[in-house]
C-alpha cells in the first residue's frame, strides 16, 4: 500500500452507477474542499446523443476532457483544493487529467455488473441511459498499479465509501497497529449488531466470527498459535504443490517442501508473514502485504484482503496484483472451520453444490475428475456428514442468478445454520473433516476453503490465472448466518 501525501485534488472515477457524484460531493464536503462535476463539461450536443442511447466517441470526448484539465490546472495553480467527479474510463483519459500532476490522487470505484445494472434501472431523469452500461464497461480500463489507485467496493453507503477512502487517504498512521500482540501479532475486532469477527495480523487470518455471541467458525482463541490453517489466506496457491517442482515460462522452479511428510508445499507463502493495516472502520478492516520474488517463486505480488461486516453477514475480497514486469501464475484461497455447535461434524448437516469432485492419491494430490453421482461425496441434497472422511475438492459449482454457490452448513435441528458463498474467483471449493488434526480439534469443525483453482494447480495448469504484469486476480465468499436472531 502507498501511504500518500495529501493531495492537491482527488479525482473520482468510476462507470455510471458507480455513485462516483455522491461520493466525489460527500468527500469534498468532510474534507471541506471545492467539488467538480465533471458532467457539468459536457455540451449540450454531448448529452442529446448519450440520451438517444448512443455512447461518445473518443474524438467528442476530447474537448471535454481539456476543459476538465483547465479546471484542474487552475484550482492547483491557485492553491485550491478540490474533488473532481469523473468516469474517465480509459488509461488514455486519466493520463490526460493526471499528467503532470502528482498532487492528484486517482479514487477509482469499483463494483459488479449486477449491482450497476440495478443502481441505473432505479434513477430516475438522468440523461444517462442504463442501456448505455454495456459501452461503458466495453471501453473501461481499469487503473494500473503504476497509476497508484485507492481501489474501493460500492457495495455499502455513500457515507461507508466516504469514510474508507479518507481511511486510505491517511494510510497507515490513520488505521494505527494494536499494541497488543502474541502469537498471531496484532487484532482487530469487527462489529456490526449482533455479529463481531476477530483478524489478526499474522497471515490476515480471521480468527473468529460470531453472531449473538455464538460462534460460527471454529477458529483459535486469542493468545495462541493457528492450527490447521485455521482461517489463512492461502497464496499465491491454495492446496498442495507435489515435490513442490513446477515448470513455468520455460523455468524449473522448485519451492519449499512446507509439507515435508508427503513431500509437497502446501498453502502458499504468506501465511507465516506480518500484514500491514491498510484501513480501518468499526465493521471492516483491510490488510495487504507484499509477496517477494523468492526461490522457488521469482515474482512480485501486491496482496490485500477486506473484511466487511454488513446486513447479510461476513464478506472478504483478496486481491493479488502482478507488480512485476513479467507473467505470474497466481492461485488463491483461504481456511476457515465452520461450526454450528455440535460436538462433532459428524451430527451436522452439509448441503455442497457441485457436480464434480477431484479423486485424490494418497499425497492428496489429484488423479482424475468425475461425477459425484452414485459416490459417498454427493451433497448436493443435504445430508449429515456423518462418519465420512472428507479431504475433497469439489468443482463444477451451480450458481443460482446471483452468481453465487452456497455450501451449507446446519444444525441437526435444522433450524440454524450458515451459510459460505463463493462469488467472484472461485472455481473450487475444499472440504476437510479435519481427521489429520490432534485432539481435540479432530473432525470438531469442517473447513470450507473457496478456491480459485485445483490442488496441484502449478503443475498441471488446470484453471490456474496467469496475472499479466498490471493485471488482478479477486477472490470473493463470505458467511451469512441464519437463525440466530
Amino acid at each position: 500500500m502507498t501511504t500518500h501525501r495529501q493531495p492537491a485534488l482527488v479525482l473520482v472515477v468510476g462507470v455510471a452507477g458507480s455513485g462516483k457524484s455522491t461520493v466525489g460531493r460527500l468527500l469534498a464536503e468532510r474534507l471541506g474542499w471545492a467539488y467538480l462535476e465533471a458532467d457539468e463539461f459536457h455540451s449540450a450536443a454531448d448529452r442529446t446523443k448519450m440520451a438517444a442511447g448512443h455512447p461518445l466517441t473518443d474524438s467528442d470526448r476530447g474537448p471535454w476532457l481539456e476543459a476538465i484539465a483547465a479546471w484542474m490546472e487552475q484550482a492547483v495553480t491557485a492553491g485550491r483544493k478540490a474533488v473532481v467527479a469523473c468516469s474517465a474510463l480509459k488509461r488514455d483519459y486519466r493520463d490526460k487529467l493526471l499528467a503532470g500532476r502528482p498532487d492528484v490522487l486517482l479514487v477509482y470505484l469499483h463494483g459488479s455488473r449486477e449491482l450497476l445494472e440495478s443502481r441505473l434501472a432505479a434513477r430516475d431523469g438522468h440523461f444517462f441511459p442504463a442501456d448505455l452500461l454495456d459501452s461503458q464497461l466495453s471501453v473501461l480500463q481499469e487503473p494500473e498499479p503504476d497509476e497508484h489507485p485507492l481501489v474501493v467496493e460500492i457495495d455499502r453507503s455513500p457515507e461507508a465509501v466516504v469514510t474508507e477512502v479518507l481511511s486510505l487517504m491517511s494510510g497507515e498512521a490513520a488505521v494505527g497497529v494494536p499494541s497488543a500482540s502474541g502469537p498471531t501479532g496484532a487484532s482487530w475486532r469487527l462489529v456490526r449488531g449482533d455479529q463481531s469477527a476477530v483478524v489478526v495480523q499474522l497471515g490476515g487470518a480471521l480468527r473468529d466470527y460470531a453472531v449473538n455471541g455464538r460462534p460460527l467458525l471454529d477458529g483459535f482463541p486469542r493468545g495462541s498459535a493457528i492450527t490447521g490453517g485455521r482461517g489463512q489466506l492461502l497464496v499465491p496457491w491454495p492446496n498442495r504443490v507435489g515435490d513442490g517442482r513446477y515448470r513455468f515460462d520455460g523455468r524449473d522452479l522448485q519451492l519449499p517442501l512446507t509439507e515435508v511428510e508427503k513431500g509437497n508445499a502446501i498453502h502458499g507463502l504468506l501465511r507465516w508473514v506480518l500484514w500491514r493495516p491498510l484501513a480501518r472502520s468499526d465493521d471492516s478492516v483491510s490488510l495487504g502485504t507484499t509477496l517477494c520474488p523468492q526461490p522457488g517463486y521469482p515474482f512480485l505480488l501486491d496482496v490485500r484482503v477486506e473484511y466487511r461486516l454488513g446486513p447479510e453477514g461476513l464478506r472478504v475480497a483478496v486481491r493479488a496484483t502482478n507488480t512485476g514486469t513479467e507473467p505470474a501464475p497466481c492461485g488463491v484461497g483461504q481456511h476457515p472451520y465452520l461450526t454450528v455447535g455440535t460436538d462433532l461434524v459428524d451430527d451436522a448437516v452439509l448441503t455442497v453444490p457441485a457436480r464434480h469432485l477431484l479423486r485424490t492419491d494418497d499425497r492428496g494430490l489429484p488423479v482424475g475428475r468425475e461425477p459425484v453421482d452414485g459416490t459417498p461425496y454427493d451433497f448436493r441434497a443435504a445430508r449429515p456428514v456423518g462418519g465420512l472422511r472428507l479431504d475433497t475438492a469439489f468443482t463444477g459449482l451451480d450458481r443460482p442468478s446471483d452468481g453465487h454457490a452456497t455450501v451449507r452448513l446446519a444444525h441437526p435441528s435444522g433450524r440454524r445454520g450458515v451459510d459460505l458463498w463463493l462469488g467472484e474467483g472461485t472455481r473450487y471449493v475444499q472440504v476437510y473433516t479435519g481427521d489429520t488434526l490432534t485432539e481435540p480439534e479432530r473432525r470438531r469443525g469442517l473447513a470450507v476453503e473457496p478456491m480459485s483453482c485445483p490442488p496441484d494447480a502449478f503443475r498441471s495448469g488446470t484453471d490456474l490465472t496467469v496475472l499479466r504484469p498490471g493485471a488482478t486476480h479477486v477472490l470473493r465468499w463470505g458467511l451469512s448466518p441464519w437463525g440466530y436472531s
